[in-house]
C-alpha cells in the first residue's frame, strides 16, 4: 500500500504545482479594477482569449462570488493537456450552477485552412457532480472513447461529440434519461450500442460521416425521434424496426451503400423528407418512388445488375502492364494492349487498351519553367514544371490519362487548378480533376487526345456558356452575385462566352488611396469568341463594393472602370453608361466585352489609381536571402520564397547554412526574370547553362522553390586575409503582358533602377598552405568542394528571427 501511495504523490504534486504556476502567471499580469470583462452576468467566455485555462484558474483562486452565478462557460481545448485537466478539475467546486459547458477545438487552423482538433482526450470524473449541466459540447477534439463521467450526467439534454476519433459508444449512454440532442458526426463509429434505443426522449440524432455498416434493431425504440441523419456511412440495409419511429420527420441516408429500403418507411405518418441520394438502389417500392418527399438522385434505378463472374474456361483479359521508369530512362514503348506508366519525376500515364493501333515509342522530358514555355494570364500562378511528351501531335484512338504532381496553392477560394497544354500553336486548359494522396501531395488528372507540352496552373474560377440566338444567363460559380444576361437577338449564331472573377482585398485599396471608406467590387473579366460586338446590349451585374448599399451610397463616389487588353490603362466610363442600382447590386448594359471594376471612393480622378491597384494585385512581395554552407563557405544557395515560408525555411537551413539578414522588401511579377551577380572579388566557379556573363539567371514563380546552388571562387589571396565580397540582385525581363506595370516595380531612388538588393558574402581566410584552385577539375580533393551560396527571395510579411551567432558569422 505504501508503494501505491508513493506512486500517486508525485502526480498529485505535479497537478498542484501546475495549478499554482498558472495562478502565479496570471497574478503577474496587470489586471483592470473590478471583475474582468470576460465574466459578464451568467456567461463566462474564455474560448477566444489566449491562456483561457490560466484565466479560469485565476478566477477560481480569487473565489469570485460571481462564479456561483455562472451558467454558461466556453473554454478552448487548444491548451496544454495537463493544464486543461487541472483546470477542469476545478470546475465542479467553483461553478456549481453550470448549465452549459463548451470545450470545443477548431478555433485554430492549419496551413490549408482546415480546423485543428483540440487536445482534449478525456474529462475528469468529478465533472459528473455538475448536477445542473444540460448542454455539453466537446466537438473538434481528440476523444477516442467517451469519458466515463458523461453517462452519470443525468440532467444532460444536449451532447455534441462531432469531429473526434470515437470508434464506439458505450452501453451506459442509454442511462441519460433527459438526452434530447445527440450529434456524433465525423467520427469513426463502426457499431452502435443496443442501449441507444432506451433514449426515449431523444429528438435529434446525427451520426453522419462515420463507418457504420449496420444499425441495431433497438434503434426503433426511439419513440420521440424527429430527425435522424445517417449520411455518408457504409450502410447496405436498414432494419425493419425503423417503422417504429412514428415521430420521425427527417430521415437522411444519402451517400451509403443501400441496395434496398423497407416499404414501411412510406407509412411513417409525419415523415416530410427521405433522402436516399447516391446509394446503390436499382429498385425501390412504388410507395416511395412516387412520394414527393423522397430524394433518389444518384441511384442506378432501372439499371441491370452487374454481370456474374465468367464460367470456368472463359478466356480472361490479360492485366494491363505496369511500368516504373528510373531516372536513366526517358522513353518507353506502348503497345495496343495498353499500359500504366510511372515516370521517374512522379508523373503517371495510363494508356487504355486500343489507344494505339501499332507499337509507339513515347519520349518525355521535364523542363524548368521559362516565360516562352509558360503562358500565364494576368492573375494565373504556375504550380508545376513543364512536361513535354513526344511525339507531338500523334492522335490516340482513345484518350490517355495523365496525372501531374503540383504544388498545392496557398489560396484556393474562388480559384481552380487546371492543366494547360499547347494545341495547334495556341494554349488551352483541359478539364481537370484533383486527386489527393495526402494534404500536401495533390495530382491534377486530365484526359489528353494527343501529346504536347503540359503544365499545371492556378487561375481564377472560369465559367463559360454557349450563347444561342434565343439568349441565356451566365453567372459566376465563385461569386454568384456576378451575372451576365444575354437577351434574345444578342447574337445571330451561337458563340462561346467566358467569365473570370478576381476577388479584391479592400485593405489594399484603402491603403493605396489613404481613404478609410474606399472599397471595390470583384474584378470581372469577360471574353468571347466570334464578332467583337453583340447585336443587342448585354446586361452585366456586379455586386456593390463591401460596406456599400444602394440606400446609403453617394452616387458621385461610384465609379465604373473599364480596361481593354493589352492596354494597361483603366478608363472611367461611369458617365457613358446608365447604372441601375439595387440594394446590393449595380447593373449596366454593354455591347462588347472586356474588364470591368466597380469602385467606391471620394477621389474624382481614379484612372491612374486603378492602374496602380491592379498592379498591386499581381505583384508578390518578396525578400532576398544569401546563405553559405557552414562547413564549406564557398557553397552558396539562392532561392525565391513566399514570405509565409521564410521562417520555416530558415529554421530548417540554419543547421547547415549561415548568412546575412534578408534584404528589404522587393515586389515581383509572376514570371519575371532576375539575376544574381557576385561582386568585389568573388565569381561563379565553373560554367553553368543558367549563368550569363557571370550572372546566375532566375525566373520568379511564387509557388515554386526557385532554388539554385552555386560554387564561388576568388582570384584574391585568401591566405593573407578573408575576402569580403557581395552578391547583388538585378531585374531582368518581365512577362510580355506587363511591360508598363513593370516600370513601377522597377522604380527606386537613384539611377540604377534594375538593382534590387546587395548582400555580403565572406570567404574566410585559409589556414592551409595549398594554392587556391582556379578550376573545378584542379581541386586537390572532391572532399573539399568550392563555396556554394544559396539565395532566397522571400515575402516581407514573415518575420525572420536570427541568432546572434548566425548574424555575426560574417563579421
Amino acid at each position: 500500500m505504501a508503494a501505491v501511495v508513493e506512486g500517486l504523490e508525485p502526480e498529485a504534486a505535479a497537478t498542484e504545482d501546475a495549478a499554482q504556476d498558472a495562478v502565479d502567471a496570471v497574478d503577474a499580469v496587470d489586471a483592470e479594477p473590478g471583475d474582468p470583462p470576460l465574466l459578464v452576468g451568467s456567461r463566462l467566455s474564455l474560448d477566444l482569449y489566449p491562456g483561457g485555462c490560466q484565466r479560469l484558474l485565476h478566477l477560481c483562486a480569487r473565489q469570485s462570488p460571481q462564479l456561483l452565478e455562472v451558467q454558461f462557460m466556453q473554454l478552448s481545448s487548444h491548451e496544454d493537456p495537463r493544464l486543461l485537466e487541472t483546470t477542469l478539475a476545478q470546475v465542479p467546486c467553483s461553478l456549481r450552477h453550470l448549465r452549459s459547458l463548451v470545450l470545443r477545438g477548431g478555433q485554430q487552423r492549419d496551413a490549408l485552412g482546415a480546423c485543428l482538433r483540440g487536445s482534449l482526450t478525456t474529462l475528469p470524473a468529478g465533472l459528473s457532480g455538475l448536477t445542473h449541466l444540460a448542454h455539453l459540447d466537446l466537438s473538434f477534439n481528440s476523444l477516442e472513447t467517451l469519458p466515463g463521467c458523461i453517462p452519470q450526467m443525468h440532467g444532460l439534454s444536449t451532447l455534441l461529440l462531432s469531429h473526434n476519433h470515437l470508434s464506439e459508444l458505450p452501453e451506459a449512454l442509454g442511462a441519460l434519461p433527459a438526452l434530447t440532442f445527440l450529434y456524433v458526426t465525423h467520427n469513426c463509429l463502426r457499431t452502435l450500442p443496443k442501449a441507444l434505443g432506451a433514449l426515449t426522449t431523444l429528438q435529434c440524432l446525427d451520426l453522419s460521416q462515420n463507418l457504420l455498416d449496420t444499425l441495431p434493431p433497438e434503434i426503433g425504440g426511439l419513440s420521440s425521434l424527429t430527425e435522424l441523419n445517417l449520411a455518408s456511412n457504409r450502410l447496405q440495409s436498414l432494419p425493419a424496426s425503423l417503422a417504429g419511429l412514428r415521430s420521425l420527420r427527417l430521415l437522411v441516408l444519402h451517400s451509403n451503400l443501400l441496395t434496398s429500403v423497407p416499404t414501411s418507411l412510406a407509412h411513417l405518418p409525419l415523415l416530410t423528407r427521405l433522402d436516399l441520394r447516391d446509394n446503390q438502389l436499382r429498385d425501390v417500392p412504388p410507395e416511395l418512388l412516387d412520394a414527393p418527399f423522397v430524394r433518389l438522385r444518384g441511384n442506378p434505378l432501372g439499371e441491370a445488375p452487374p454481370a456474374l463472374p465468367s464460367p470456368p474456361g472463359t478466356p480472361t483479359i490479360p492485366e494491363m502492364p505496369r511500368l516504373f521508369l528510373n531516372s536513366d530512362l526517358d522513353s518507353f514503348l506502348v503497345t495496343p494492349q495498353g499500359c500504366s506508366v510511372t515516370l521517374a519525376c512522379g508523373v503517371r500515364l495510363q494508356f487504355p487498351a486500343g489507344a494505339t493501333a501499332t507499337p509507339v515509342s513515347i519520349r518525355y522530358r521535364l523542363r524548368l519553367p521559362e516565360p516562352r514555355l509558360v503562358p500565364l494570364g494576368p492573375h494565373d500562378s504556375l504550380l508545376s514544371h513543364v512536361l513535354e511528351l513526344q511525339p507531338h501531335g500523334v492522335a490516340f484512338q482513345q484518350e490517355v490519362g495523365l496525372w501531374l504532381l503540383f504544388v498545392p496553392p496557398r489560396a484556393r477560394r474562388c480559384r481552380e487548378v487546371v492543366v494547360r497544354t499547347l494545341n495547334d500553336d495556341s494554349w488551352s486548359d483541359l478539364e481537370t480533376h484533383l486527386e489527393e494522396e495526402t494534404p500536401k501531395r495533390l495530382w491534377a488528372h486530365c484526359q489528353v487526345p494527343h501529346f504536347s507540352w503540359f503544365l499545371v496552373v492556378s487561375r481564377p474560377v472560369s465559367n463559360a456558356c454557349l450563347v444561342p440566338p434565343e439568349g441565356t444567363l451566365l453567372y459566376s460559380s465563385g461569386h454568384p452575385g456576378v451575372k451576365v444576361t444575354f437577351p434574345p437577338g444578342a447574337t445571330d449564331e451561337p458563340r462561346q462566352v467566358y467569365m473570370q472573377v478576381v476577388r479584391v482585398a479592400s485593405g489594399e485599396l484603402r491603403a493605396l488611396l489613404e481613404e478609410p471608406g474606399a472599397a471595390a467590387s470583384p474584378l470581372l473579366c469577360l471574353s468571347q469568341s466570334g464578332p467583337p460586338s453583340f447585336l443587342q446590349p448585354v446586361t452585366v451585374q456586379l455586386p456593390l463594393p463591401p460596406g456599400v448599399t444602394g440606400l446609403s451610397l453617394d452616387p458621385s463616389c461610384l465609379h465604373l472602370l473599364y480596361r481593354t487588353p493589352p492596354e494597361a490603362t483603366w478608363d472611367d466610363i461611369t458617365t457613358q453608361v446608365a447604372l441601375e442600382l439595387t440594394h446590393l447590386y449595380a447593373r449596366f448594359r454593354v455591347t462588347h466585352f472586356s474588364w470591368y471594376w466597380l469602385w467606391y471612393t471620394a477621389k474624382t480622378r481614379v484612372e491612374g489609381l486603378a492602374r496602380k491597384a491592379w498592379e498591386r494585385l499581381r505583384l508578390h512581395r518578396v525578400s532576398l536571402i544569401a546563405l553559405q554552407r557552414r562547413r564549406d563557405p564557398e557553397q552558396v544557395l539562392l532561392q525565391c520564397l513566399p514570405l509565409s515560408k521564410v521562417d520555416a525555411t530558415l529554421r530548417r537551413l540554419l543547421e547547415r547554412y549561415r548568412g546575412p539578414e534578408p534584404s528589404d522588401t522587393v515586389e515581383m511579377f509572376e514570371g519575371e526574370k532576375f539575376f544574381a551577380a557576385f561582386e568585389k572579388g568573388i565569381d561563379v566557379d565553373a560554367d553553368r547553362p543558367d549563368c550569363v556573363q557571370g550572372r546566375v539567371c532566375f525566373v520568379f514563380y511564387s509557388h515554386l522553390k526557385n532554388v539554385k546552388e552555386v560554387y564561388v571562387t576568388t582570384t584574391l589571396d585568401r591566405q593573407a586575409q578573408a575576402v569580403r565580397g557581395q552578391v547583388s540582385f538585378y531585374r531582368g525581363a518581365v512577362p510580355e503582358d506587363v511591360p508598363e506595370e513593370a516600370e513601377a516595380a522597377r522604380h527606386r531612388k537613384g539611377t540604377d533602377s534594375p538593382w534590387m538588393a546587395t548582400l555580403p558574402i565572406k570567404l574566410p581566410k585559409r589556414s592551409g598552405g595549398f594554392e587556391i584552385p582556379q578550376k573545378v577539375e584542379d581541386r586537390p580533393s572532391p572532399s573539399v568542394p568550392p563555396t556554394l551560396c544559396r539565395l532566397y527571395l522571400v515575402h516581407p510579411s514573415s518575420t525572420v528571427h536570427l541568432s546572434g551567432s548566425y548574424l555575426g558569422a560574417l563579421s
